[in-house]
């Protein structure tokens, strides 16, 4: 896979309120020469410091008009977004071939309350029998799996360089949907447990993989029942039957990933898979702990050497405001990916992980580093204020000069 230095995250709302010209100069001014933009979201209220409106609502939806051969005859299709009909993605693709700039359409795949609150039968399912997590669709799900390949060739269609696969994995218990409430200490243990898909398409696929599904189903529930019903968080391993269970999951997973690639490239684009085992380690303070996050993406239903072998692009969150656990975390992933599989670190170059473009240096460098990533992403735009964006410059002139 051909890579890219460095490039921005941005959402169509930024290019659309600045205009896309003013954003590319400032983008392409930091060193950057890429554009990473978002082609389908998810819902969201944003604190956006440098937009017309300081807090955005954000909706489910596509910025483009779904192609009709791709969807036709789907169960499953993408709202699109309010002003899709002025095609912004290929204004971005047209401008940044002008300028010899790459484009990345950033897509949300699986996290998708709107559809899962209008059909609750394709989200995960737990050990109780409940389709709480209506954000989370099951990767599993034969009409899922559909979706997803084609949301992936319509976004490569729009003619972007790579497309960026966000949420191509299962989905945790902590954000399936939003205003969470627990007054429940549930440990890691048990909250891992209640994340666990247990529908009929997990179960059969579990099944065909040696896995007592059952066995899993009974483990959780009793685990879980236990800490609800007043006990203490739960805490040990996993038992056998349901870690066995879990790591079926990363055949899903991968193959999902597999169907979803060999749909882009046949539309002349490239799959980057985007594994946020980085964000649900450190996304709130910047500060993880345990295990690195290589080790834990498992928990998503990810085998990253799995998955790199059949993507041809891997991006990983390093979420760190430490540069040594920046560097460890990405060091891992490296360890693991074929040679083949080119390898992305995001970096938020504000809060809560970076504090000076010092600070951003140092974790840029350590991001980099021999036997670290291919290229970088900043992650975001819209944001953060301008004095954070202005510290990515500071940081790529100072790699530069320490490779000079």
């Amino acid at each position: 896979m051909t890579t890219s230095s460095a490039s921005v995250y941005a959402f169509v709302e930024d290019l659309r309120a600045e205009g896309t010209d003013a954003v590319l100069d400032r983008i392409l001014g930091y060193g950057c020469d890429t554009l990473t933009v978002a082609a389908a979201y998810h819902r969201a209220r944003d604190v956006t410091p440098h937009g017309p409106a300081r807090v955005t609502l954000r909706r489910d939806g596509v910025h483009f008009v779904p192609p009709a051969d791709l969807f036709d005859g789907l169960r499953l299709t993408p709202a699109v977004q309010q002003g899709a009909e002025t095609e912004p993605l290929r204004e971005a693709r047209r401008l940044t071939a002008e300028r010899g700039a790459a484009l990345h359409g950033w897509t949300v795949f699986l996290h998708n309350t709107t559809l899962g609150l209008a059909h609750p039968d394709v989200t995960q399912q737990n050990c109780f029998g409940d389709r709480a997590a209506p954000a989370d669709l099951c990767p599993a799900h034969p009409d899922v799996r559909a979706y997803a390949v084609a949301l992936g060739r319509s976004v490569a269609r729009v003619g972007v360089d790579a497309v960026v696969a966000e949420s191509l994995h299962y989905g945790t218990f902590g954000h399936g949907y939003h205003h969470e409430r627990s007054f429940v200490r549930l440990g890691a243990l048990a909250e891992f447990l209640l994340g666990l898909c247990f529908c009929e398409h997990c179960a059969r696929r579990a099944r065909a993989a040696g896995a007592d599904t059952d066995a899993a189903r009974g483990a959780a529930e009793r685990l879980v029942a236990a800490v609800l019903d007043g006990g203490a968080p739960a805490t040990g391993e996993l038992p056998e039957p349901v870690a066995a269970y879990a790591r079926a999951r990363t055949d899903t997973v991968t193959s999902l990933a597999a169907e979803v690639a060999d749909a882009v490239a046949a539309e002349g684009s490239q799959l980057v898979f985007l594994d946020l085992a980085g964000a649900v380690k450190g996304y709130a303070d910047g500060l993880p702990t345990g295990p690195l996050a290589a080790d834990e993406a498992w928990r998503l239903g990810v085998d990253p050497a799995a998955v790199g072998a059949v993507v041809p692009g891997y991006a990983v969150l390093a979420y760190a405001r430490d540069a040594e656990r920046t560097a460890a975390d990405i060091a891992a992933y490296r360890a693991v990916l074929p040679d083949s599989c080119a390898l992305r670190a995001v970096l938020r170059p504000g809060t809560p992980d970076t504090d000076s473009p010092g600070h951003l240096g140092e974790r840029v460098a350590a991001a980099t580093a021999p036997g670290g990533a291919d290229a970088l992403d900043f992650y975001h735009y819209g944001l953060v204020p301008y004095p954070v964006l202005e510290r990515i410059p500071v940081a790529l002139k100072a790699r530069g000069a320490a490779r000079s």
